[in-house]
């Protein structure tokens, strides 16, 4: 296995991706995969894979493949997910409110722990059984529940404010989801969502293709 320092961020990012096909494989039945099995089902690269997963340690058997359930069961060591992890949510505007109800049905690792907000008609209100406290309560709440990630649902504008009072708290590992890029000190991990930046990539590759097509139309 090599040393968790000199592995990139890039397979890192790649395990969830991993862990999901593992888990539809169980689901049909399936209880062998090869590298190319899962760069089928994940759309990476099969040399990809096999680098990914030897830098974690030897899962596989020449001429066989991976157990589908030990390389699930080893992946999810890997990545915590054999735990339940306490989560803050700062922000209970729609955006907030929504991902509170995915991480009920869906991130089962993942339990909501805390809900924060400045508004008063939602401060005092219960979100699936969680009550909004305000954001000037931030460091006791996070004290009180045992808050150990937290994601940021605010107007760019107040995102950095949170993300400093969460680190202040003693929250280091923040997802960001707010349209902004957050400075924090070395040691802190934030992990950013931006949608609106994904449609700009897509409306870029969708208007070269209209670019493309465009001589084809005007020779017809």
């Amino acid at each position: 296995m090599s040393d968790s320092s000199t592995i990139s961020e890039a397979s890192i990012g790649r395990l969830p991706l991993y862990l999901r096909a593992l888990a539809e494989m169980l689901e049909q039945g399936i209880t062998t995969a090869s590298s190319e099995t899962l760069a089928a089902a994940t759309g990476v690269q099969s040399s990809l894979v096999r680098r990914d997963l030897a830098q974690f340690g030897s899962y596989g058997t020449r001429g066989v493949g991976y157990s589908v359930t030990s390389l699930q069961d080893e992946l999810e060591r890997i990545v915590g997910a054999t735990r339940t992890w306490r989560v803050a949510m700062v922000g209970a505007g729609n955006l907030g409110q929504a991902l509170v109800r995915h991480f009920e049905l869906a991130a089962k690792t993942f339990e909501v722990v805390a809900i924060v907000d400045i508004a008063p008609d939602i401060v005092g209100s219960t979100i699936n059984g969680t009550t909004v406290t305000h954001q000037r309560e931030l460091a006791g709440t996070v004290a009180e529940s045992g808050v150990e990630l937290a994601v940021i649902a605010t107007p760019a504008s107040a995102a950095q404010d949170v993300a400093d009072a969460l680190i202040d708290a003693g929250v280091m590992s923040l997802l960001n989801m707010a349209p902004t890029t957050l400075r924090v000190p070395e040691g802190v991990n934030v992990r950013s969502v931006d949608f609106t930046q994904e449609l700009q990539i897509l409306s870029y590759h969708e208007a070269r293709r209209h670019v493309a097509e465009r001589p084809e139309r005007d020779r017809s």
